[in-house]
């Protein structure tokens, strides 16, 4: 695998290394020892799947408050998506800043979020799915989120006509959320 620090410290973009032949292709997608070697959490509570019928399709900004905060690494495995996260860790110098990158099935690329991060992301494509590896196990009383269209960010979501449900459309400004 291969890490690539993103601008926001201790986000990673990770990268597989596959081994093709005539059958097709073999790589390792998580490896414990390798996100420990760079200081990530390498370990694995719970796994979530995410399916999404239609393109611009947008999920979050989601978080979990403290104690119950999640390290993740959440790769697209079918369709493509405008993956987001946002820096909510205080005294972070990047917070209130995000990155937004795209993850798709053919790349196999995956994102690792560590703990203090928003997350959210828009469909680029109908049937996109999304595959979580949890840190922590998800605590309702702990689920918290921003408004994906919160003026202070100015992220620019790819898709205008965005489809959003009302709990996402109802969730706080970034400084009425941290």
């Amino acid at each position: 695998m291969r890490f690539s620090e993103t601008a926001l410290a201790g986000a990673f973009l990770v990268e597989i290394e596959a081994r093709q032949d005539e059958r097709g292709l073999f790589a390792r997608t998580f490896c414990a020892e390798e996100f420990a070697a760079r200081g990530l959490e390498p370990a694995v509570a719970q796994c979530n799947v995410s399916w999404n019928r239609a393109r611009g399709t947008l999920r979050g900004l989601h978080f979990q408050a403290a104690p119950h905060e999640e390290a993740k690494l959440v790769r697209c495995t079918r369709g493509a998506m405008w993956d987001v996260i946002v820096d909510l860790r205080p005294g972070s110098p990047t917070r209130g800043r995000f990155v937004a990158l795209e993850l798709d099935a053919a790349s196999r690329r995956a994102l690792y979020v560590p703990r203090g991060f928003a997350h959210g992301f828009q469909t680029l494509a109908d049937d996109t799915e999304v595959f979580y590896q949890m840190a922590a196990p998800y605590r309702p009383e702990a689920a918290r989120g921003v408004r994906f269209d919160d003026p202070a960010l100015a992220i620019p979501w790819p898709i205008a006509d965005a489809i959003v449900s009302e709990r996402d459309r109802a969730l706080p400004l970034l400084d009425e959320a941290v």
